[in-house]
């Protein structure tokens, strides 16, 4: 008999890093590594377990950041290119190996990875993977949430009402264009919550939401079965679940999560940094600097220098024992709170996509080893999408969460502290001008110059919003880069709004905006007027 259920969510995500100004742009390569160690990886799980007949439930966000660079056909035609010169470094290392026994049998698995990759891309999906989640998502296994436009942390937001409202409404609108239905939830970016924004997601058409633990732990008044039933909200009546801890520490935790098992695959070590440069060079971008290729030779080992060569038979093994592990742990959590509380438990676990497949080399095969054995090898806890258990547990308490983040402390630090603070008087200005230009072109008062200008000007302040950004400058990596991004669209964004303000339009630096910010083409300017109405 089933005791409780359990919720596996993966929040994928990346910024929207597209540069058609540059043919080759080091920062794209955040997309094209989690393409190829992540979703592609998750994609075929997900293939395998519907081929096998295993009826799973598993939530994924896709934000609308991702769902853009999957669909656009510039970064689709430079990901095929990656991937090429992928497969042609792995077959020069299948080459190089050959007298190497410890390293060619892994160097014939890149090849036959990378080949694999490229396959599956081009032409078992036409280039197009967001086809490719939707057909789960159409088949019932996978339920696939929305998130703001662009990730924009909404509780440092809450100053516009306009702009948070703009986040939420773009982002669901993007993902009816590509789902072909309105979204039931959404991941909230970085978990960031505060009282308040339920009233948006509800006048969106939103269901649900997920906060950290202590958003439903300190709410009010104070849910009765903590973390393991969601609440509803006061007034709009939107379905809160909180994250739960032990699970998530499992997985998450750097000294005591599975990721760090000795046996698995040091990400830290990879070819383009360990062989001499002048035979990985052509492999480099044009700026000749080393980067990750994606192919490593070594595993964990320990905390030392000396590592010693990847047995991927030994890591599947491992993959295994801690699936088996987790899931035993799930059942006796289950087991405790079902007598504990009296009613099933819902345990909610959510993750950052790429740690399954980036970070975590062998993370998709754990999820396809955890999937097939809760299914098969118990009865105790139950696979659950958000939306399907609202449906079986329409009954909930009524308690507001508190103000929360899933960040280093768990509230606003990490995206507001002294590397960064300085972006929020400009992004609240911005946001402020934006409304004042959409009320005053609002009611058919725009032509379509003036309208693709107040749309242009709509783009430019989400891509600056991005939070991403801000946690660039507060963990200190590609800091240049993450400044110059929130600069280049706040003084695109003040162009605009000068030209709109002076009644005029320079229309051949419009059309070059158009092509490198092209994000959102159906992006409606007027969800920023004051009296826009849901």
């Amino acid at each position: 008999m089933f005791k409780g259920y359990f919720c596996l969510l993966l929040h994928a995500h990346l910024p929207y890093v597209r540069h058609p100004e540059h043919d080759d742009f080091l920062e794209e390569d955040w997309f094209y590594e989690a393409m190829t160690e992540t979703y592609i990886p998750l994609l075929e799980v997900f293939d395998g377990l519907v081929h096998d007949g295993v009826d799973f439930r598993i939530t994924m966000s896709l934000t609308p950041t991702l769902i853009s660079m999957m669909n656009d056909p510039l970064l689709q035609e430079r990901y095929l290119r990656h991937l090429n010169k992928l497969i042609d470094l792995a077959q020069r290392e299948v080459e190089r190996t050959r007298w190497l026994p410890e390293f060619h049998p892994l160097a014939q698995m890149y090849f036959y990875r990378f080949h694999k990759a490229r396959e599956f891309f081009e032409h078992q999906w036409q280039c197009n993977l967001v086809s490719a989640f939707r057909k789960f998502q159409d088949l019932g296994v996978l339920e696939i949430i929305t998130c703001s436009a662009t990730h924009g942390f909404l509780p440092l937001m809450e100053i516009s009402r306009e702009a948070v409202r703009a986040q939420v409404r773009t982002g669901c609108d993007h993902y009816e264009k590509h789902f072909g239905r309105r979204p039931r939830g959404i991941w909230l970016p970085e978990c960031g919550f505060t009282p308040g924004i339920d009233e948006v997601l509800h006048e969106a058409g939103i269901r649900y939401f997920f906060t950290e633990a202590h958003g439903i732990l300190h709410a009010s008044p104070r849910p009765k079965y903590g973390v393991f039933a969601p609440i509803l909200t006061p007034s709009s009546g939107v379905a809160a679940f909180g994250r739960d801890l032990e699970s998530s520490k499992q997985v998450w935790s750097a000294e005591e999560g599975y990721p760090g098992d000795y046996d698995y695959r040091e990400f830290y070590r990879d070819i383009g940094f360990d062989l001499e440069y002048d035979y990985i060079r052509p492999f480099l971008h044009s700026d000749g600097n080393r980067v990750n290729t994606g192919i490593k030779y070594y595993r964990i080992t320990g905390s030392t220098s000396h590592k010693l060569p990847y047995d991927p038979h030994r890591a599947m093994e491992k993959a295994a024992e801690h699936a088996g592990n987790f899931m035993f742990n799930r059942e006796k959590q289950v087991e405790f709170l079902y007598d504990y509380i009296g009613r099933m438990p819902l345990i909610v676990s959510p993750y950052d996509a790429e740690l399954f497949g980036h970070w975590w080399h062998e993370g998709p095969e754990w999820i396809n080893i955890l999937i097939r054995k809760m299914v098969h090898d118990q009865k105790t806890v139950r696979l659950i999408t958000p939306s399907e258990y609202l449906t079986e547990n329409p009954t909930l308490q009524v308690s507001m969460p508190s103000m929360s983040s899933w960040g280093y402390k768990g509230y606003d630090e990490v995206w507001l502290e002294g590397s960064n603070d300085w972006i929020y008087r400009h992004l609240h200005k911005a946001s402020e001008r934006m409304t004042e230009i959409a009320d005053r072109f609002g009611n058919g008062n725009s032509n379509g110059l003036f309208r693709r200008a107040l749309n242009q000007a709509g783009r430019e302040l989400l891509l600056a919003q991005s939070s991403d950004w801000a946690f660039i400058m507060k963990t200190g990596t590609m800091v240049e880069y993450a400044v110059k991004r929130t600069k280049e669209h706040l003084l695109r964004f003040d162009r605009l709004y000068s030209d709109l303000s002076n009644n005029r339009v320079d229309e051949n630096y419009l059309s070059t905006l158009e092509y490198i910010d092209n994000i959102f083409p159906d992006i409606n300017y007027e969800v920023y007027r004051t009296s826009h109405s849901p």
